[in-house]
């Protein structure tokens, strides 16, 4: 990672600002989850510091302490009553906005793929076409949601596209890494997201894409029943 240059890791910084901020005005955040996220963010940038995460010699794999407790607290809201009374009331049209930060992720990871830090197959150049979501989310964002040019049946079928090319980029990493069950990018693997600040593009945002994309389909599906 001494070869990434520290401008990339500020582009990404601000992408993780970007997608924060994004939440925070969908789900009108108060304090308190406010406070939860920055000490989460602030915590396992902490971690990443320590080298606890380029560990890949561990079992179980040091990486499943960074995107497990995120999956799970997604599971427990949809869960929960509490939760979903509280995803109804997230603006949706914000939330697609959310989706346009998938565009500064792909610049970054084609530059750590340059630098030697992610496999090509990570790239817009390689099998990761996830930069079409972000791309398209403004158009969804505008015209599907806020001028309701888009029907439900439309909006759903973005979201399960988008939801799909973020589940290949994400099998595609996690095979990737370095572990005892690497499969792919043996003669580059994924070390990037091992590292600060790029942990937290599995520790943080795509976490944060996954939930939108969930209440999303979620919401419409519930409509399209009404």
């Amino acid at each position: 990672m001494e070869n990434v240059p520290v401008f990339v890791g500020i582009l990404f910084g601000f992408t993780v600002l970007a997608t924060l901020a994004f939440f925070i005005r969908a789900t009108r955040a108060r304090l308190p989850l406010i406070l939860i996220i920055l000490v989460w963010i602030g915590g396992q940038s902490a971690v990443a510091l320590s080298g606890f995460y380029a560990d890949t010699g561990s079992m179980p794999p040091h990486f499943l302490f960074l995107v497990m407790p995120a999956v799970f607290s997604i599971v427990l809201l949809f869960a929960l009553p509490a939760g979903r009374k509280w995803m109804d009331g997230i603006d949706l049209e914000m939330l697609t906005w959310l989706h346009v930060v998938r565009v500064p992720v792909e610049i970054v990871l084609f530059l750590l793929f340059i630098y030697g830090a992610v496999p090509q197959l990570m790239t817009f150049d390689g099998r990761n076409f996830d930069i079409i979501s972000g791309l398209t989310a403004p158009i969804v964002a505008w015209f599907g949601l806020r001028k309701g040019k888009l029907g439900k049946g439309a909006l759903i079928a973005w979201n399960l596209v988008c939801l799909a090319l973020l589940v290949n980029i994400v099998a595609h990493a996690v095979l990737s890494v370095p572990y005892p069950f690497q499969q792919l990018a043996f003669e580059q693997p994924n070390i990037g997201v091992l590292h600060f600040p790029f942990h937290l593009l599995p520790g943080f945002v795509v976490p944060a894409v996954l939930f939108a994309h969930l209440v999303a389909l979620r919401r419409l599906f519930m409509k399209a029943k009404g």
